[in-house]
């Protein structure tokens, strides 16, 4: 794989990334080396996290995935310094008073969640430092409609780009970006930056997969004519684009079990278990099978293929599933099918959006 400049900035990435939000709920600490590892093996050199991960995010397991993290670099010295790291500050508090204290984003706490994800990382750079969320209202995980009177920011962007600054002066980060953003936000966020002579966004990280295309409802345009690259996370639908869930559904005892949507109901309240989505889901998986192909590696072959994405991050709980992720890279989409994939969009739209 050819490396990938995410952005304006210095960082060069691999086009597949290893998303790591399963480690320490759905993964163990040996198995999540063992898979990172294989992708190192495999010439994977980016790695994603987050300071609120695992998921579903519980007070248990708040600051286990970075800090398994850390200790893979700890056990094998001079790995670090072939992986790019990524990981965020989460937004203001949804439901997670164990976060931080207080229910917004300031200064300070970004600030103070960068410290704290540097020593579970056991790292003194944090390569790509993302904003997760939003300080300001906006619809994001599944909502769709802007509400003003919802709006109860306290920290304005100029802030948060001061306070990134920091960081970045202090050597402690050397790119940022930002993760389910909307086109103002980086609109906002690049206008502010070249005015006061702030870190420019390298990135935004927002979902992107066949049942979830919103971002081509005008975002790409504003990500390429500012030079921000977009990271695609769940190219795979939280499962729903392999087809484990097309004969069962996504609840009931044959359901899979260990999945992600069948093992947690937090999740089934999300986009991903909402019954339209399911169904559009079984439209492309019917239709990779039609093409004698699996929907794994249909619904990568999508986002691995498509001009809007800088790099996919691809989440497993398997040195397995790795394999077989990683194996559809290079799988082309014939200009037949595409048209196929845009047919079923038109008529289905994006249910998980």
């Amino acid at each position: 794989m050819q490396t990938i400049q995410l952005g304006q900035s210095d960082l060069h990435v691999t086009p597949i990334c290893l998303g790591t939000m399963t480690f320490g709920e759905q993964v163990n600490e040996p198995t999540a080396h063992a898979i990172l590892d294989r992708a190192l093996e495999r010439g994977i050199d980016f790695i994603d996290t987050a300071e609120m991960y695992a998921v579903p995010a519980r007070k248990e397991t708040f600051g286990a995935t970075e800090t398994i993290i850390g200790n893979w670099f700890a056990k094998n010295p001079g790995l670090r310094q072939k992986i790019v790291l990524a990981t965020k500050v989460a937004g203001p508090s949804r439901g997670m008073p164990w976060v931080r204290e207080g229910s917004g984003m300031t200064a300070a706490d970004i600030a103070a969640s960068c410290e704290a994800s540097l020593k579970r990382l056991r790292t003194d750079v944090i390569d790509l430092y993302q904003i997760h969320w939003p300080e300001r209202h906006v619809p994001a995980f599944g909502s769709i409609y802007y509400d003003p009177t919802k709006e109860r920011s306290a920290t304005s962007i100029h802030e948060q780009l001061e306070a990134l600054g920091k960081l970045v002066k202090a050597g402690k980060v050397r790119a940022i970006g930002l993760s389910n953003e909307t086109p103002y936000g980086v609109h906002e966020f690049v206008r502010l930056a070249e005015q006061h002579g702030l870190p420019r966004v390298a990135t935004v990280q927002n979902v992107y997969c066949l049942i979830s295309r919103a971002l081509e409802n005008g975002l790409d345009e504003t990500m390429h004519r500012l030079g921000v690259s977009l990271l695609a996370y769940s190219p795979l639908a939280f499962g729903l684009l392999t087809g484990k869930y097309d004969q069962s559904g996504t609840e009931g005892p044959d359901a899979p079990k260990g999945a992600r949507i069948s093992s947690y109901e937090s999740v089934r309240k999300q986009r991903w278990g909402r019954a339209d989505a399911l169904v559009a889901a079984r439209r492309y998986n019917a239709l990779a099978r039609e093409h004698g192909m699996t929907p794994a590696k249909l619904a990568l072959a999508f986002c691995y293929t498509k001009w809007q994405v800088a790099s996919t991050i691809i989440g497993v709980t398997s040195v397995a599933q790795l394999d077989e992720d990683l194996d559809a890279w290079g799988t082309t989409l014939s200009p037949e099918l595409l048209a196929e994939i845009d047919k079923i969009r038109w008529e289905m739209r994006d249910p998980a959006a």
